[in-house]
């Protein structure tokens, strides 16, 4: 069975902030969410930064090669980032979380730095939200981290152009017709429940209108950051149109 997917991508500023510090890319092969560190220096900069270099990136690649190029292009990011440092120093602190999924044929890579995240929802009778990334957060990172005082509620690792801890996480599973996958900044989670989010993904909608609908979620919860969805089905492509 040939698959294919059908994504849409969507990004509002949110209604604390003044500007739009996300940036989102969903082409054919290779879908991102970045999202520039607030409360740092160019977080805008730094998230469309990462992303260009992505770009590149959005080609077919055989299943067995989809790891090792996921990791090379999150690598790609963080060296854009530095040079992009080195070439104007005023922009040195600025950094973004990134998730991004990279599919060929019956499989998919997702790779993620950060708190930005990647859902999955496979159809069933009583389907799940499952989550396929993990916030990296200190609680998450260090072992016992509820025994350990004042532990910082902070990221403990994102892409900044450094080399030293800014690997991603690479998560590698099979494809089936009826998946449907949300990649998110953190504008939508965890403003808005699980329970919610899920909801509206399994709801019998398009892509578009379901990335719609979740940002109007995440607004009518107050907006208070930055808001970015990709969501992704997986159809067999025998019954798309021509």
């Amino acid at each position: 069975m040939s698959l294919t997917v059908e994504a849409a991508a969507r990004t509002h500023v949110g209604l604390v902030r003044r500007r739009n510090e996300d940036s989102v890319y969903a082409g054919k092969s290779l879908f991102a969410v970045a999202d520039g560190l607030g409360g740092h220096v160019a977080g805008d900069t730094a998230s469309a930064t990462a992303i260009e270099a992505l770009r590149r990136y959005d080609r077919h690649v055989a299943e067995a090669d989809l790891a090792r190029v996921a990791g090379q292009a999150v690598s790609a990011a963080n060296t854009a980032l530095r040079n992009k440092i080195e070439a104007e120093p005023e922009l040195a602190g600025m950094g973004t979380t990134l998730v991004a999924m990279l599919w060929s044929g019956s499989k998919f890579v997702l790779a993620n730095v950060g708190d930005s995240r990647g859902y999955l929802l496979r159809p069933s009778s009583a389907p799940q939200m499952i989550p396929i990334t993990e916030d990296h957060i200190y609680g998450n990172l260090v072992s016992d981290a509820s025994s350990v005082p004042h532990l910082p509620e902070r990221l403990a690792r994102f892409l900044d152009g450094r080399p030293d801890g800014r690997s991603p996480d690479l998560t590698t599973r099979t494809l089936y017709v009826g998946d449907r996958f949300l990649l998110c900044s953190d504008g939508l989670s965890p403003v808005v429940s699980n329970d919610l989010i899920q909801a509206h993904l399994a709801s019998p909608t398009n892509p578009g209108d379901t990335a719609d609908r979740l940002i109007k979620l995440a607004i009518d919860y107050g907006g208070p950051d930055n808001v970015t969805v990709i969501v992704i089905d997986v159809r067999n492509s025998n019954d798309c149109a021509p």
